[in-house]
C-alpha cells in the first residue's frame, strides 16, 4: 500500500481506540493478502477482534506462538512466570547435582577402584542426562511451555513437556506449537488429563489458571470478554476456584522439591499463597512492578 493509505489505516485504528495503531497497521499490511483481505482485517479488528486472533499468532517471550479464534491470547506479563520457572529450574538441577554427586563420592570411598570409577563415571552421566519433567496445565495456546522448555534448553536444560487443557480450540493451537519439542498435549479438566505415571514425578507446574473473579468478567476489555473462553478467564467468586483444585492435589503430583507456579493479581497473592500452604506446599509470592506481574509460587517440601 502507498504511503497515504497507510495513513489513513493508522488514523482508522487510533479513532477506534488501538493505542499502538502504527504498529498494528503495519502488522496488519503485513498479514493480508490483498486490498479486500486487508479491509476484511480492519473491519474486524475495529469490531473489537483480538489482533491475535486476526493475524494467526501471538509474540510471547520473543516466540511467534499460534494462536485461534476462540483461544487464550498469552499476555506479556506472564513472561515474569516463565523467568521465575527457568530459575527453579536451574536450582532443580543444582541440588539434583550436588545430591548425586554426594553420593557418587561416597560410593567411591567405599567400593574397589575398578568398581568405584565405575560407579562415578555413571552417576556423572547420570547428572549430565538429567531432565526436568514439566506439566503446563490450563495450557491454552501452549505459550508457557513453549517458552520455558526453549528457554530452559537455551541454559542447557532438557525439559520433557507434557500439556493439558480443557478446551479443544487451545488444545489444537498446543499441540502444533509443541510439536517440535514432542510434548504430549491432552484434552480434559486438570490433572483428570494427566497420564498417571506423572504423578510424584513433576518438577515444574505451570498453572497459568483463570484468575479473574466472575463479577469483573463484564468490566473486562471487549477483546477478552467477548472473543475468548469464559472458562480461561473466570476464576469463580474471589478468582481463586481453579487455584484450590490444583493446589488440593499438586502435592501429590510433585516431585519433592518440585515447584507450582501461578499467577495472581497482586490483591489476589496472599489468600493465593495460604491456599498453597493449607495443602502442605511451601509459598512464596514474586512480584515485577515493571510488567506488573505477580506469581505465587508453591514448593513441596
Amino acid at each position: 500500500m502507498s504511503a497515504p493509505d497507510t495513513d489513513t489505516l493508522v488514523a482508522r485504528l487510533r479513532a477506534a481506540g488501538c493505542v499502538f495503531a502504527e504498529d498494528e497497521a503495519a502488522l496488519l499490511l503485513g498479514a493480508a493478502t490483498d486490498p479486500a483481505h486487508l479491509e476484511s482485517l480492519v473491519v474486524q479488528r475495529i469490531a473489537g477482534y483480538p489482533l491475535e486472533h486476526l493475524l494467526g499468532w501471538a509474540e510471547f517471550r520473543g516466540l511467534r506462538v499460534g494462536v485461534a479464534a476462540g483461544v487464550f491470547v498469552p499476555r506479556q506479563r506472564t513472561g515474569f512466570l516463565v523467568e521465575q520457572a527457568v530459575a527453579l529450574g536451574r536450582g532443580a538441577l543444582t541440588t539434583a547435582d550436588v545430591a548425586t554427586t554426594r553420593t557418587a563420592t561416597k560410593a567411591t570411598t567405599l567400593a574397589a577402584t575398578n568398581t568405584a570409577t565405575e560407579v562415578t563415571t555413571d552417576a556423572t552421566s547420570a547428572v549430565g542426562d538429567r531432565t526436568l519433567v514439566a506439566l503446563d496445565l490450563c495450557c491454552g495456546c501452549g505459550a508457557l511451555g513453549l517458552a520455558f522448555a526453549t528457554e530452559a534448553a537455551a541454559a542447557g536444560i532438557h525439559v520433557n513437556l507434557t500439556a493439558a487443557d480443557i478446551e479443544p480450540a487451545a488444545v489444537a493451537c498446543a499441540r502444533t506449537n509443541l510439536a517440535a519439542l514432542g510434548a504430549s498435549v491432552y484434552e480434559g479438566d486438570l490433572f483428570d488429563a494427566i497420564p498417571v505415571d506423572l504423578a510424584g514425578r513433576v518438577d515444574i507446574l505451570l498453572a497459568n489458571t483463570p484468575y479473574v473473579p466472575s463479577a469483573e468478567i463484564a468490566r473486562m476489555p471487549p477483546e477478552a470478554r467477548d472473543h475468548e473462553p469464559r472458562v480461561a478467564l473466570d476464576g469463580g467468586a474471589d478468582g481463586l476456584d481453579i487455584l484450590r483444585r490444583i493446589a488440593a492435589v499438586a502435592p501429590e503430583w510433585l516431585a519433592p522439591g518440585g515447584h507450582l507456579l501461578v499467577e495472581e493479581s497482586e490483591e489476589q497473592a496472599s489468600a493465593a499463597a495460604e491456599i498453597m500452604r493449607r495443602h502442605g506446599l511451601i509459598a512464596r509470592i514474586a512480584e515485577d512492578d515493571e510488567l506488573g506481574a505477580t506469581v505465587v509460587i508453591g514448593t513441596r517440601p
